[in-house]
């Protein structure tokens, strides 16, 4: 499997979860102890037109942190995940890629994104009471990404990641990537009901 399609994948299951948020889930609280449902949610789509917006050669208009969906989360989701896809397969990876910080190498973007939507889509489907949709390649593949992408100076205490989570080295790969980004795996899990 490529990379895109890798990503492709990580992108659709995330954007099925976004789809099966219900209006009386939005207050729920998350994983991610800053974001609520609906904040995450958000979050998500704000932060795919940004990556968009640098995989197509863009800047980003405006605060991706005060985005707000609009009536069809999911529409607005699958709109900027198919461009990031489209603008990956176009563009490659031979290149930087302008996001909020500024430009980063195009390969480290790709990565980071990969890592965001997988870990963000399993924060959502914890707290909405989804089945977490990824498989074990793409759990393993996140997993392997971010521990050359994520220096310990984004962990603990007012960074964006907690501390690594130990867990079991025999455990399901998307146990182990959400406890190495500082999340419990053991959290609530959701029934397949």
């Amino acid at each position: 499997m490529s990379d895109i399609d890798l990503l492709a994948g990580i992108l659709s299951k995330t954007g099925d979860l976004v789809e099966g948020v219900r209006p009386d889930q939005l207050s729920l609280p998350t994983t991610c102890a800053s974001y609520d449902v609906e904040a995450l949610r958000n979050h998500l789509v704000g932060w795919l037109q940004v990556f968009r917006a640098g995989c197509e050669g863009r800047a980003y208009e405006g605060d991706p942190a005060a985005h707000v969906c609009g009536d069809d989360p999911a529409g607005e989701f699958r709109t900027a995940a198919d461009g990031v896809l489209a603008a990956w397969r176009t563009n490659g990876f031979d290149r930087q890629v302008r996001v909020r910080e500024g430009e980063l190498p195009a390969r480290m973007v790709f990565d980071m994104t990969l890592m965001e939507y997988l870990g963000h889509g399993w924060d959502l489907a914890v707290a909405t009471g989804q089945p977490v949709p990824f498989t074990e390649e793409e759990a393993a593949e996140a997993l392997a990404r971010a521990e050359v992408t994520l220096p310990p100076r984004f962990r603990g205490e007012g960074q964006a990641f907690g501390e690594i989570v130990p867990v079991a080295e025999d455990a399901p790969a998307v146990d182990r990537f959400v406890g190495f980004l500082g999340r419990d795996p053991g959290a609530a899990r959701p029934s397949a009901s």
